[in-house]
């Protein structure tokens, strides 16, 4: 899997979904080691989320991992704090805000698949 591979997966995981139990700006940066290797952040304003192949240099936290770990927080497979209990993950900066990302809920890889695949036979 590359970099961009890794981003839109996580992307597609996250875009539409409903952010409105965090009522706060949220800023995480992720910090992908080995395969994928690179940096990209996912931003909540306003219920909305936004992922993006940048770093964030006003984060609330870097969290530091492999892709195949974050595929699987973004696939809603691997909690984000049994994660980082486990040390699957490591977080630099505000953990409380990392956390957040536990309320935040994920699209099943399938159904995004389903989408592309209703929209492909219309």
């Amino acid at each position: 899997m590359t970099y961009e591979e890794l981003v839109q997966k996580v992307k597609e995981a996250y875009t539409g979904a409903d952010a409105s139990k965090i009522k706060e700006h949220l800023a995480i940066q992720f910090n992908v080691k080995g395969e994928a290797e690179g940096s990209f952040y996912l931003e909540v304003a306003n219920g909305k989320v936004d992922v993006q192949p940048y770093e964030y240099y006003d984060r609330d936290a870097i969290v530091t991992t492999k892709a195949a770990v974050l595929q699987d927080i973004a696939a809603g497979k691997q909690d984000v704090v049994m994660a980082f209990m486990t040390g699957k993950i490591k977080v630099e900066g505000n953990v409380g805000k990392a956390a957040l990302l536990k309320e935040i809920p994920v699209k099943a890889p399938a159904k995004a698949e389903e989408k592309k695949t209703k929209k492909a036979k219309k």
